[in-house]
């Protein structure tokens, strides 16, 4: 069997406090493989980030501690490898888009010279080889004029060209993995649209797996076969999109998709929220964390922590699924 793009197995993350240790991803497990895309879909707060974070090796700091039994990329185990290893890996192989290209990208330098640094530093080669790269590279996210954008600050363009920028950074070394996060953050209806085709194009022509990381079931929907809803940090349903949006087993999946308004011919219904909000990662309810907010919940969820248990091929951790 072929080894997935990206497998990761148990992956915990925490913050050391002075009162013992603040679970903020609680042991997820998932694989993507080439060409494929999945989506990891939650309320702000839900530890999606910081998942994403501790994947790429970002976390490792005073204060925030990581485990795993293995996060690999085309069968390499990230944290195996050494610091000088792991930085010829990152950019390469795996790399993310983040949500904010605002900051993400560097004012100072135009984004011809931070798209070529990255293949420089891969790849190496002359400055007309990089810069013909750069182009190339401009070019197949959607950029009729690589040349002005090449030579452009951040800051000279729009919020969906700099997220196509960013784009092109991520993909200039053709990783196998990309990590997507919020992609369409803050964007218009025709950039997101753009974003996302261009994003589901380099899928298909350079059969790059990537993980969508949003907030938005609709973008979600349109560009993934697989989607997992986060909550608190635990996976509470894992299965494909057509299954999730016909018919949710968790609780929690069925409110989020209980919010998303729809148009039709007859008068919508009234659109609805879950009750409450997201818990502080220092403040969590014992058992399911869910339960204060589920009108599903009984005494026994309120003790007991579920299992993501598996019928048909779809997960979901729920001792009363839908």
């Amino acid at each position: 069997m072929t080894a997935a793009a990206l497998s990761v197995t148990n992956l915990c993350v925490w913050l050391e406090t002075r009162t013992g240790r603040v679970p903020v991803v609680d042991r997820i497990s998932f694989a993507i493989n080439a060409g494929e895309a999945t989506g990891l879909v939650g309320e702000s707060g839900c530890g999606k980030t910081m998942t994403a974070k501790a994947i790429l090796g970002q976390l490792p700091a005073p204060g925030i501690g990581v485990s795993s039994d293995g996060i690999k990329v085309n069968g390499t185990d990230i944290y195996s490898l050494d610091t000088r290893r792991r930085r010829a890996l990152l950019g390469r192989d795996i790399a993310m888009i983040f949500q904010q290209p605002a900051t993400a990208l560097d004012p100072v330098f135009t984004m011809g010279q931070q798209i070529g640094a990255v293949y420089r530093r891969h790849f190496g080669g002359s400055k007309q080889h990089i810069r013909q790269t750069t182009l190339e590279t401009l070019e197949s996210v959607g950029f009729s004029q690589a040349e002005d954008i090449a030579a452009a600050y951040p800051h000279q363009l729009s919020g969906g060209m700099r997220q196509l920028a960013m784009i092109a950074m991520a993909t200039v070394c053709k990783p196998a993995v990309i990590i997507a996060d919020e992609p369409t953050t803050a964007l218009d209806g025709s950039s997101r649209a753009l974003i996302l085709q261009q994003l589901k194009r380099l899928q298909t022509l350079h059969q790059t797996a990537i993980l969508y990381i949003s907030h938005d079931l609709a973008v979600v929907r349109q560009c993934c076969r697989d989607v997992m809803v986060m909550y608190c940090g635990r996976i509470m349903e894992t299965t494909d999109c057509h299954s999730l949006f016909s018919h949710a087993r968790h609780p929690y999946s069925a409110g989020l998709l209980s919010c998303i308004p729809r148009l039709g011919a007859t008068r919508p219904a009234a659109i609805s929220s879950i009750p409450g909000q997201v818990p502080a990662a220092a403040d969590l309810p014992g058992g399911c964390h869910f339960a204060p907010r589920c009108i599903r919940a009984e005494a026994g969820c309120r003790e007991s922590v579920p299992a993501l248990d598996y019928e048909d091929g779809r997960g979901a951790a729920c001792f009363r699924p839908l």
